[in-house]
């Protein structure tokens, strides 16, 4: 029975990894202001390989 507990603490530890993964890409998902994320996605249309543009 003991390496059932070590099995559940190896996926409590998983789950809680994912959550500070998360957790950290939502904290600089958030950082940015309105017009650094209007910049950024300028930037993204005007290096696709078409050049279209909506």
């Amino acid at each position: 029975m003991r390496w059932w507990k070590m099995l559940g603490l190896a996926g409590i530890m998983g789950v809680a990894a994912t959550g500070v993964v998360i957790a950290r890409a939502e904290r600089r998902r958030r950082a940015y202001t309105p017009e650094e994320i209007r910049t950024r996605l300028r930037e993204r249309v005007d290096t696709q390989p078409d050049g279209r543009r909506s």
